[in-house]
């Protein structure tokens, strides 16, 4: 069973992505701030990670840059999604060691896709 972690604050976006994935085979595992993501990420050693941009503590670029640059969570692949997309945002995502990037509002499905295209289920 493959393990993503879900990096968000806001409860409502949490469910939205608890629901969509309780219907496969990933374990969800959750943190809602920057700096509990990073150390769930080096506790845990997920097959993903979902990270959000806008964090408390620790914003979500700041957490994929730390954990990109420790041996143990470098290999981790790391989907940053923002509800606050500006120019140039993907840019930086992708700077900080992102493997993708969303834009919110998106499409659970195309977030499942993602999810899948990067840890297929199994």
């Amino acid at each position: 069973m493959k393990t993503i972690l879900y990096v968000e604050d806001h409860v409502l976006n949490r469910k939205i992505v608890r629901d969509l994935l309780a219907r496969t085979s990933y374990r969800l595992i959750e943190a809602t701030d920057g700096d509990a993501g990073v150390s769930t990420a080096r506790e845990t050693l997920p097959d993903l990670i979902i990270m959000d941009i806008q964090l408390p503590k620790l914003s979500g670029l700041e957490a994929t840059r730390q954990l990109r640059a420790e041996a143990l969570t470098a290999h981790i692949p790391i989907i940053v999604i923002t509800s606050f997309a500006l120019a140039g945002d993907e840019q930086k995502a992708r700077d900080a060691g992102a493997a993708a990037y969303l834009a919110k509002p998106y499409s659970p499905r195309e977030l499942l896709q993602l999810i899948r295209r990067l840890v297929p289920e199994g």
